[in-house]
């Protein structure tokens, strides 16, 4: 082996790892499996790492990080019948993946985050303006305050930091249509359990999910709630005396239809 002072003084083994960014230890697996061994030796017999064996631990590096098993990195360094070249278009085709689904993602935090600052992405005039003068604004911070920690209040956050005022106010005319519809059709006599009662709380099931994904079971919470929270009920029996118990009675008896037992249903 010919002596180099720069190998000799500055490349051993610690010297090598500290260079390019890994572990001692690292290295000694890499020289027992066969991946990198220093080629070269000191006078008194001490392996080091040659300018080749450093660029080589580069190479590894690379690979490493696109993804590569050792294994594989192994045979694309030293068979000259495998085709490099294949191999990292194939891996910068998944990266450029990997990225497309990172970015996606950081957008969604980004509308969370934007979500969990301005709620509604509303003022509480707009919020009056746009539901009504009997819309209260503090709903918001209490719904947060209760189910602040959920996946449902994430998907809500998500889906109202990307609404506009435009699409709330579509969501408020679907909502007036539908409540108007419901105290009509308490106001007629339809019995919870009907066809055409069971479809109204359909209705109001997907307007739920317009703000996260409403299952029968969490609807039937809902419908609690309409009767118990005195400002759910108040709200309701504002538009037509006794609606918020129709309107639970109504939501338990199509969750039965679906067999959802309302009396055990939880927040699933």
């Amino acid at each position: 082996m010919r002596k180099t002072d720069l190998v000799s003084e500055d490349l051993t083994v610690g010297r090598a790892a500290e260079l390019v960014g890994v572990s001692v230890r690292t290295l000694h697996h890499w020289d027992a499996i066969g991946l990198i061994r220093p080629s070269e030796r000191t006078w008194s017999g001490y392996r080091v790492y040659s300018a080749n064996d450093i660029a080589r631990t580069h190479r590894v590096l690379v690979y490493r990080e696109l993804g590569f098993p050792l294994a594989e990195i192994a045979k694309l360094l030293d068979d000259p019948d495998v085709n490099a070249r294949s191999h990292l278009r194939r891996q910068r085709s998944e990266l450029a993946g990997q990225i497309s689904r990172l970015q996606t993602m950081v957008s969604a935090v980004d509308r969370m985050l934007e979500a969990t600052t301005t709620g509604l992405r509303l003022t509480p005039e707009q919020q009056v303006e746009i539901f009504g003068a009997d819309w209260k604004p503090a709903w918001v911070d209490e719904a947060e305050e209760r189910w602040g920690t959920t996946p449902q209040w994430a998907q809500y956050a998500e889906r109202a930091a990307a609404r506009s005022p435009e699409d709330w106010k579509a969501i408020a005319a679907t909502t007036s249509t539908l409540e108007s519809d419901l105290a009509a059709a308490m106001r007629a006599g339809v019995a919870p359990g009907s066809l055409e009662a069971n479809a109204l709380a359909e209705r109001h099931r997907t307007l739920l999910s317009t703000y996260f994904d409403c299952t029968h079971s969490m609807h039937v919470c809902i419908g609690r709630r309409y009767v118990d929270d005195p400002g759910y009920a108040e709200y309701y029996d504002a538009a037509a005396p006794g609606l918020a118990v129709w309107l639970r009675d109504t939501i338990f008896a199509n969750a039965d239809a679906q067999g959802v037992d309302p009396d055990s249903a939880t927040w699933e």
